[in-house]
């Protein structure tokens, strides 16, 4: 198991939301209602925590990339740190609309930050205005803030991994739109069902955020991992089969130069019984 049950109720995760407040969608992942407050089965949790891990992992194994979105407070920190450690892209400022369905404009304005760059480089930017030069300034610092952490995402995520499905709606929407996976914390006042990997527990408590992250992200490790061994393994092979190449085809040749020499040799035998025969 990627979590347990201890981990998982000492970091919060049990809490939901006040009673009037909840989703009957969410209906079969609540234990009990508590003070008014419903009260998440962790049990349930640990299932879905180690679902999801496994389905993450085989997506880090065949080279796939999955985009994790925390835009709330609680969340940001946890999100970014977790999703730099296994070079995943994520989102911790604000969704910008259209990041999924209208992606190559999303791609031009990361590009728009490397030109920047360049200018800054290249001394371009050296004949501006003052004036001039805090504009582009400023519009890289705003590309960088909303998109850097985007930046090496040249294509489509595989999958999307979303902190409280309601304050990403957007993202969870536009992934729905386009067939992505969708893995998400849900809370016991979300809708689960527009979630492929659903994850109950509570999406407020920081701590509560981190353990699940925690398994997933080791599960992602894993993946990248045995890629990398396969991929070694495959170059190994290859370059086995590279050397072994030339060996089999010098053998061919021998082969090819024998038959003729062989053949003759069979046939000035036969000339020699008939030969014998005859006298």
């Amino acid at each position: 198991m990627r979590t347990n049950f201890d981990q998982l109720l000492e970091a919060g995760a049990h809490f939901g939301h006040l009673k009037r407040k909840w989703n009957p969608a969410m209906a079969p992942y609540i234990y009990m209602e508590r003070n008014g407050i419903h009260i998440i089965d962790l049990n349930k949790t640990v299932v879905k925590v180690d679902e999801a891990a496994e389905a993450m992992k085989n997506l880090a194994r065949s080279g796939r990339k999955i985009l994790f979105v925390g835009t709330k407070k609680q969340a940001q920190e946890v999100v970014a740190a977790r999703a730099q450690e296994v070079g995943m892209p994520y989102i911790t400022e604000r969704w910008a609309g259209g990041m999924l369905t209208n992606f190559p404009t999303i791609r031009k304005a990361v590009k728009k930050m490397s030109q920047i760059d360049k200018m800054a480089t290249d001394g371009t930017m050296d004949n501006m205005s003052k004036r001039e030069k805090l504009q582009i300034n400023r519009q890289r610092e705003k590309l960088e803030k909303n998109l850097g952490s985007i930046a090496d995402m040249t294509r489509l995520p595989s999958a999307v991994f979303v902190v409280d499905v309601i304050k990403e709606k957007i993202a969870v929407a536009e992934a729905n739109r386009l067939g992505i996976p969708v893995f998400a914390i849900v809370d016991t006042n979300s809708n689960p069902n527009n979630i492929d990997f659903v994850i109950p527990a509570n999406d407020d408590a920081t701590k509560a955020i981190d353990v699940i992250l925690g398994a997933v992200c080791e599960a992602i490790k894993e993946g990248l991992e045995e890629r990398k061994v396969e991929k070694a393994d495959e170059e190994a092979a290859e370059a086995q089969a590279n050397a072994e190449a030339p060996a089999t085809k010098e053998r061919r040749q021998r082969i090819r130069k024998a038959a003729p020499k062989a053949e003759a040799e069979k046939v000035a035998e036969a000339k020699e019984e008939v030969k014998e025969e005859e006298a």
